[in-house]
């Protein structure tokens, strides 16, 4: 398999993406090493401590990215490089941009540097939607480091080396980002959670998503490619509203160097842009081979059986239904025209009647509870756990 028996570094490892690529990476494969390269003796012996069972396979490497002879020395041997070492947060990127500058491009050209005179087969930077057409001095540092390892292609010669990177939004959960922070503020008795504007949206991915968007790049890249995953966003306040169910919020105004909406991708790299198609997954029921998915005689998710599959609670259904779609329509024109259409139609139980999925369709419900939903779900990346549908259901239920 494509990590069994490499040597993988993670430049700031200890961070919450590190911990959760290299659980991911111990438990799906069996990697010679991972090597966390940071700079924080204490989060490292902590996280040695944390993945004790991994010990014999895990090592630790205390270094900055800045330090370029320290990266070459961490390089030697190594047959994969993820770069997630960065300053991120946007505030202290602003009142500090010579050390932004100095972590992020500087750093950026010492990984450069260092995989190119060593024997690292290929490197992964993840980025960010602020490095698209950006306002803030984090987003501009992440746009120099993207292309200067798009551009480190071009000096590879005939070395057996690529680089490539990985694009995505707010990472929920991590540390520094809005969820721990309402959810501390919430445990604190707060009676209200501040929102700098009451308008703004931002683009979600779980970390295990991040992570398997990484080893997608590791299987794929070639070189120059930056893989960004379609990623639902939503609105601050529907996220409030989920955390806290009916709490006030405060409009505290933006800060500086915030976007009300981010992009993922720019109008002029549209045109360039290659959309993977999406995971083929069928449904057969009894033999039968599910074409569409109906709750309570009404579409569900536009009859997309894939999303109606990762996102409906089973807990839900009482009773089901098949039958073959277009012979219900022969029935009426006495013409057959091609083969079936199997049509599972799925019954909710009596406390769910007259709630979000038995609905017609998302698009008559209430906007925030729509996007909630839809955003949530819709995307052929994501898949929510089912915690996650039950509270979004919950609070559509509220609503209806």
């Amino acid at each position: 398999m494509l990590l069994d028996g490499k040597t993988i570094l993670i430049t700031g490892g200890t961070g919450s993406f590190g911990k959760c690529f290299t659980r991911y990476v111990m438990e799906h494969y069996n990697p010679k090493k991972v090597i966390i390269y940071s700079r924080d003796e204490f989060k490292q012996w902590m996280m040695e401590n944390e993945f004790k069972e991994y010990a014999d396979k895990l090592r630790f490497f205390i270094g900055d990215v800045r330090d370029q002879e320290r990266l070459r020395r961490a390089f030697e041997g190594v047959d994969y490089v993820i770069h997630a070492a960065a300053l991120k947060q946007v505030p202290a990127c602003e009142y500090n941009p010579n050390e932004a500058i100095k972590t992020n491009i500087h750093g950026a050209m010492n990984i450069i540097e260092a995989a190119l005179d060593t024997n690292v087969k290929k490197v992964v930077a993840l980025s960010t939607d602020k490095a698209v057409n950006p306002v803030n001095l984090y987003g501009g540092t992440k746009l120099v480091s993207d292309k200067l390892f798009i551009a480190a292609n071009a000096y590879v010669g005939n070395k057996d080396i690529n680089f490539s990177i990985v694009r995505y939004g707010n990472v929920a959960g991590s540390r520094g980002s809005i969820i721990p922070f309402f959810r501390k503020l919430i445990a604190d008795g707060q009676t209200e959670l501040p929102i700098t504007d009451l308008r703004m949206t931002r683009f979600w991915i779980s970390l295990e998503q991040g992570v398997q968007l990484v080893i997608k790049a590791l299987e794929e890249a070639k070189g120059g490619e930056t893989f960004i995953s379609k990623i639902p966003s939503f609105k601050i306040t529907d996220l409030a509203e989920a955390m806290a169910p009916g709490m006030p919020t405060k409009e505290v105004g933006i800060r500086e160097g915030e976007k009300l909406h981010e992009i993922m991708v720019t109008v002029e790299d549209a045109p360039y842009t290659y959309e993977y198609e999406k995971q083929n997954k069928t449904m057969t029921y009894n033999g039968l081979p599910i074409h569409e998915i109906n709750v309570n005689g009404e579409s569900f998710f536009g009859g997309n059986s894939t999303l109606a599959l990762e996102n409906l609670p089973a807990k839900l259904v009482s009773k089901i239904k098949v039958y073959d779609k277009r012979s219900e329509l022969e029935k009426i024109t006495k013409v057959r025209k091609g083969g079936e259409n199997y049509v599972l139609d799925l019954q909710t139980k009596r406390e769910f009647n007259g709630t979000l999925i038995t609905s017609a369709g998302i698009g008559a419900l209430p906007h925030s509870t729509a996007l909630g939903l839809a955003l949530m779900l819709a995307s052929p990346m994501i898949s929510p756990s089912p915690s996650r549908v039950k509270r979004i259901f919950s609070l559509a239920r509220r609503r209806t």
